[in-house]
């Protein structure tokens, strides 16, 4: 599903460059749950935007699919960001003045689908994650874990082949945090690639594989 070759990321800071990737090699295969692991500044967040399609790569290649991402023109990387990929983030990014239900079927809504067709298949996703007595909540209404599920209903609502999960547990209590990792791995399950991106040891070393990266390079790469 994704193959990595040499792929960089540099920024101009001051007019020095800073090197947030240095020639990542990494390949993923489709129905794979990774975690990718290391300290603040290790380049694990510039990864995942690089994967999910937010950024390019400054040098190297970036296939997903068959297709290389990183010339795609600005349309087409969209669309396969819509139609192929999932996102949950730490801070959740929900739409405060919209409902659970709203704001699942948002990328609905930008994809075209029609509003009978995304109002049925939001409230799929929200009871997928046990949210289905909350469909009419706005986000200020909901705890922590509950808008953190919101996020996950929202992620897979376009039935993506990819689910990026960037610190899912960050700003949850222990408890609503072991019920997030448990839905990502249900949703795995079904048969979602799931790559996590965390800095928490027991929630990476749940993955059956473990990627680790420190100063923007792949320095280890473990089967469980």
């Amino acid at each position: 599903m994704i193959e990595l070759s040499g792929v960089s990321r540099t920024w101009e800071v001051g007019g020095r460059p800073v090197h947030a990737l240095r020639d990542v090699t990494l390949s993923i295969g489709s129905g794979e749950y990774v975690s990718v692991m290391g300290p603040s500044g290790s380049g694990k967040s510039t990864l995942l935007s690089l994967l999910g399609g937010l950024d390019r790569p400054t040098a190297g290649s970036y296939r997903f699919e068959g297709r290389e991402v990183a010339s795609l023109p600005d349309d087409d990387l969209s669309r396969l960001r819509r139609e192929r990929i999932g996102f949950v983030f730490q801070s959740f990014h929900l739409v405060p003045r919209m409902t659970a239900l709203e704001n699942v079927a948002l990328p609905l809504l930008l994809a075209g689908v029609s509003p009978k067709d995304r109002t049925a298949r939001a409230a799929e996703a929200l009871a997928s994650v046990g949210l289905s007595p909350r469909l009419d909540h706005r986000p200020d209404q909901l705890s922590g874990g509950e808008k953190q599920r919101v996020c996950l209903a929202r992620a897979v609502v376009t039935r993506p082949g990819l689910l990026l999960a960037d610190e899912p547990t960050g700003n949850l209590d222990s408890a609503s945090g072991t019920e997030i990792v448990a839905l990502l791995e249900r949703l795995h399950a079904s048969g979602i690639t799931l790559l996590v991106v965390t800095h928490d040891a027991g929630i990476g070393g749940r993955a059956r594989r473990r990627v680790r990266l420190a100063d923007g390079r792949v320095t280890g790469d473990e089967a469980a």
